[in-house]
């Protein structure tokens, strides 16, 4: 009786331990399983900065997934790469804002479910139906950052006072030390908002595209390059150049931060604001995840990493992102005026007036600017 005990006691401990051990390891084995798989590989196409580890490094370590990043300046650059490439090549896009609607009708990008984004969170109504984005009530980019364009400038050659209009850029102690991004959209919006088009910045007559032409062509003599992301960035910080046109705070920031006398401003005759979003590659087969990696930057936790970019910093969109970097890094909140009633506020300048949304030029062909831009460069 006892040995039968005891064999039904020994069987049932040896079960139990069995059935434990069944558990933990049916527990730990997903962590096993994440540790030895290989990370899924996310094809990017963004301006620099985006697939960087300052950005994606979270996202990836708890997704099992790798960005695999391919870089590009300017929009024109971007529509030329993805129409080499064929479909499924890219699976999450960064698009400048007012390129949305040409990949929309090139059928580059899938459609999105509005439902999946915290629309209700955004810092302001115009963000929720943003020009381009939708197409007959339908969604097809999410807005994650933007930032502010006007006139960058080395404070100690250039006042705080003559900052505030493109003026300077003609500024005599400046001459040859004028640098320009080089890309025709931002230098030629400034140079259109300097000759009093406004809001009709990109709506250009005949007549006002010549103007804007003979205004561009006067500034020549103070031209000392036109640069790309590095020679922009290096030229500011090593006093090459002493003001730079098509730029802002997404430059001179970086620099800011680092101890250099640079600094960007929206002038009195207006700024452009540019504006970044994701689409989902047409093709993809990795829509889900991305669809995941969009909502986590739109979070709290992914807007303080985008306002922090190391590459370039931008403005949070959102009302739990901007009230999170003001908790994390107030610092930087009060340097870019991300914090409710400092005077440069991002969304009162863009209520006043004062900020105009990028976009493509209405009466003339991008082919049009670009084809001036190149003339201009070699005059």
């Amino acid at each position: 009786m006892k040995n039968t005990y005891k064999s039904v006691l020994t069987s049932r401990l040896s079960r139990r331990r069995m059935l434990a051990y069944g558990a933990a390891t049916a527990l730990s084995t997903p962590f096993i399983s994440r540790a030895w798989a290989a990370p899924v590989e996310i094809n990017m196409l963004a301006w620099y900065g985006h697939g960087e580890p300052d950005v994606v490094a979270e996202f990836e370590a708890a997704n099992n997934v790798k960005f695999k990043p391919k870089y590009y300046a300017g929009g024109d650059n971007m529509l030329g790469l993805i129409a080499q490439s064929p479909a499924g090549t890219y699976d999450v896009i960064l698009s400048d804002g007012e390129f949305v609607q040409q990949l929309n009708a090139a059928g580059y990008i899938e459609e999105l479910n509005a439902a999946d984004y915290p629309f209700d969170d955004m810092l302001y109504e115009d963000f929720q139906n943003f020009p381009g984005h939708w197409k007959d009530d339908k969604l097809f980019s999410m807005m994650v950052r933007f930032g502010h364009l006007g006139v960058s400038y080395n404070k100690n050659a250039i006042s705080a006072e003559e900052a505030m209009s493109y003026a300077c850029f003609w500024k005599d102690e400046v001459k040859g030390k004028v640098g320009h991004f080089d890309w025709h959209l931002p230098s030629l919006g400034m140079m259109s908002l300097y000759d009093g088009n406004g809001a009709g910045l990109w709506d250009l007559s005949d007549s006002q595209w010549n103007k804007v032409q003979d205004t561009t062509l006067s500034l020549r003599p103070q031209v000392g390059g036109y640069f790309d992301y590095g020679g922009t960035f290096n030229s500011l910080k090593n006093g090459e150049m002493l003001a730079m046109c098509g730029i802002g705070d997404w430059i001179t920031g970086v620099l800011e931060k680092d101890g250099a006398p640079v600094g960007s401003v929206v002038p009195k005759e207006g700024g452009i604001q540019w504006t970044e979003s994701y689409c989902i590659g047409k093709g993809s087969e990795k829509a889900d995840i991305v669809k995941k990696f969009i909502q986590y930057m739109l979070s709290p936790e992914g807007q303080v990493k985008s306002a922090q970019m190391a590459a370039y910093p931008g403005f949070a969109i959102t009302k739990s992102g901007r009230a999170k970097l003001n908790e994390v890094d107030r610092k930087e909140a009060e340097r870019t005026g991300q914090v409710d009633g400092m005077a440069n506020d991002p969304i009162s300048l863009v209520k006043d007036g004062r900020i105009h949304y990028r976009n493509i030029p209405v009466q003339q062909t991008l082919e049009d600017w670009n084809d001036f831009w190149s003339e201009y460069k070699n005059a």
